[in-house]
């Protein structure tokens, strides 16, 4: 267990963003938005479902990515040169998300497909 201050991206293999209401307190905490940076530029894993996908909106590493979120956030994403799809699961490289709870299940498959 460790607290933002000392999680180091070069220690993990990826980062999970929860859904709900955490992202939107997240992604104002500028450590978080460091981190979510640094794994973009080492191409780790980030997966994001839900409201998760405000966190790589505002660490700006979503222009001309293939991404989901809840539809809620879709002028979110877009608005950070992402691009927003209607569907369960999106993966486009590194990056993972689904829209809602109703989806984990094949958001989990592809995050245990990607790490293993």
């Amino acid at each position: 267990d460790l607290d933002i201050f000392h999680v180091k991206a070069e220690e993990f293999d990826g980062m999970l963003i929860p859904g709900g209401s955490a992202p939107d307190k997240l992604k104002e905490i500028p450590e978080v938005i460091k981190l979510t940076q640094a794994f973009d530029q080492s191409k780790k894993m980030i997966a994001f479902i839900c409201h998760g996908g405000l966190v790589p909106a505002k660490a700006n590493i979503l222009s001309g990515k293939k991404v989901t979120g809840t539809k809620s956030i879709k002028e979110d994403i877009t608005g950070a040169g992402g691009i927003w799809e209607d569907r369960k699961l999106v993966v486009d490289d590194h990056l993972i998300s689904s829209r809602t709870p109703k989806d984990l299940p094949v958001f989990g498959k592809a995050i245990v497909d990607y790490l293993c």
